[in-house]
């Protein structure tokens, strides 16, 4: 039995293919996998250039948000940027505050304090920016659920413009202005920006009215790395902003990016989007976890070699501890989640676990038991939780039922975070276990995988590599193309890694043999025969300086 659910699409019908005879049958098949089912459809999508970008005045409050930003340019105010401690958080604030200030505006950043302000706009520090002289509070990937904020602000004459993307409450706060594309009134054609992403359509909307567009263009490379680190969809116009900041990245990156990229071994000029998620996001996501964000912000900022140096440096050595005490914080939820018996939801709690991984190892818990998962920082009064979830199972819809419970709460379907009186702790799990139990009852809870197209491993040489590269880049929305091989002999086979947790293959199929390698699978080598059905997409191996096509090895079952 194979460890997930496959799920084969159904080869393209013949009359599709009459319409788009332009194209390989390979790239419209994976395109018509995507839901890409007319000619102009996949020429956009395979160019991925500016005609994906939407008109940002059709972002609700935008005219709104430009006029009053334009008042506080030419009166000299002086403006905050509040911003979130992730890096979709980071890197917005760092572009409004760059955007800003090429315009001439006082501008200043404001990140929270993960461990001791937490998540959202806080009263205090709004009168604390009040009192600094700040007249205009814009917020950045953050603001949508700030209500009482928001009026408190109004009282005391402090301005604030909400840019946030994540699921609006029914009443919104009384802000300037609020834009986010997920507003039941948004006229905007694609709802899935980033927080980074809805603050550069502020920025394109303020300098395309003051005719200085062409500015923009040094800022695109920050919308790419909060857009991947929060795992938006790599579709719409997330692809051209995407493609974009990458073509900037690998051209001429920004000291505190070129400073990254040697701390975590990447190669210069080849960075992708899989780059940002597994090395550059995680080391900026690191200062927040452990420490302030706002050394994650300097070091984007950084015009000086040195100071790019150290706080890389530093981010590194935080990067390294945020993954000892997510590894130590992860045994102690298994130990848990064991003794409990799994159940249609994991609910696990300790008040040693520090609250900056907590979001890491429920996403660790809910890949490896394929269940929504619920890890909390349990403390005497207060207690923090981190959620992420499965495709079955929306974990705002179901926190909203509980919104009771909570002093705050927020997020989207599949990653959500609250915290809440102690006390509530014992109704919380009731009702989520209730939920679970009824919504994913008689669900078979395996992760389901999509597969493009079954091939034969000898169709795969010559320029096919090449010609999958053109749908890049990869990521939530649009993922590396999947293939199934069946009954490939398999050469060789044996574990690797420190624990023997990865398997690596030699697989040979009508007279072509292929390295293959299972990251996360050595513990099935004993499932492994001479014969087996394979899913799989093709990578680079940049082993040792040498560059070669191998199968990245997903899943596997005995050929039959």
């Amino acid at each position: 039995m194979s460890h997930s659910r496959w799920h084969l699409r159904p080869p393209i019908p013949d009359k599709y293919l009459a319409t788009t005879s332009a194209c390989s049958r390979l790239i419209t098949q994976l395109l018509y996998n995507r839901g890409l089912t007319e000619p102009s459809q996949l020429e956009s999508f395979i160019t991925a250039d500016e005609r994906l970008a939407g008109d940002p005045f059709l972002l609700p409050n935008m005219h709104q948000a430009v006029a009053r930003i334009y008042q506080a340019l030419l009166s000299g105010e002086s403006i905050a940027i509040y911003g979130d401690f992730d890096t979709d958080g980071i890197t917005a604030t760092a572009l409004l505050v760059q955007g800003l200030s090429i315009l001439k505006a006082n501008v200043i950043p404001y990140i929270p304090h993960r461990l001791t302000e937490g998540y959202g706009l806080k009263t205090t520090a709004l009168e604390n920016l009040y009192q600094q002289g700040i007249s205009l509070v814009i917020t950045a990937d953050c603001g949508i659920t700030a209500m009482a904020q928001v009026q408190g602000s109004n009282k005391i004459g402090l301005d604030v413009i909400i840019t946030d993307h994540h699921t609006p409450p029914d009443t919104i706060p009384p802000a300037v202005a609020v834009i986010n594309p997920r507003l039941p009134n948004s006229g905007y054609p694609f709802a899935e920006l980033a927080g980074v992403g809805v603050a550069f359509k502020l920025l394109q909307a303020l300098f395309h009215s003051i005719g200085k567009d062409e500015q923009l263009n040094s800022l695109v490379d920050l919308v790419a790395l909060g857009t991947v680190a929060d795992m938006m969809p790599l579709l719409g116009e997330n692809r051209y902003l995407v493609k974009q900041g990458l073509k900037l990245m690998n051209a001429a990156p920004r000291l505190g990016i070129q400073e990254m990229i040697a701390q975590g071994g990447l190669t210069g000029g080849s960075l992708d989007a899989e780059s940002i998620s597994w090395s550059l996001a995680p080391r900026l996501n690191a200062a927040g976890r452990l420490e302030h964000a706002m050394s994650s912000y300097r070091l984007l900022m950084t015009e000086s070699p040195q100071e790019a140096h150290e706080l890389a440096l530093w981010l590194e050595q935080k990067n390294v501890e945020r993954q000892r005490l997510t590894s130590k914080a992860l045994a102690t939820a298994r130990e848990q989640i064991v003794a409990q018996k799994v159940s249609p939801l994991l609910l696990v709690s300790d008040s040693d676990f520090p609250i900056g991984v907590c979001g890491l190892v429920a996403g660790k818990l809910t890949e490896e038991f394929y269940r929504p998962a619920v890890v909390i920082k349990s403390g005497e009064q207060v207690s923090s939780g981190s959620c992420r979830s499965i495709p079955e199972f929306n974990i705002i819809q179901a926190l909203t039922q509980c919104n009771s419970l909570f002093t705050y709460f927020g997020g989207h379907s599949q990653a959500a975070g609250f915290t809440m009186p102690t006390s509530n702790l014992p109704r919380l799990q009731q009702t989520l276990l209730e939920l679970a139990t009824t919504q994913l009852g008689g669900i078979d809870l395996r992760p389901e995988l999509d597969i493009d197209m079954e091939v034969s491993l000898s169709n795969l040489g010559g320029n096919t590599f090449p010609i999958i590269q053109q749908l890049a880049p990869f990521g939530r929305g649009n993922p590396a193309p999947n293939f199934l091989s069946r009954r490939a002999e398999v050469v060789a086979v044996r574990s690797m890694g420190t624990h023997g947790e990865h398997l690596r293959l030699k697989i040979k199929q009508d007279g072509t043999v292929w390295d293959g390698v299972g990251f996360g699978l050595g513990s099935y080598l004993s499932e492994t025969s001479s014969l087996l059905d394979i899913v799989y997409n093709l990578e680079v191996d940049h082993w040792g300086g040498q560059e070669k096509l191998r199968l990245n090895i997903l899943d596997f079952t005995p050929g039959r």
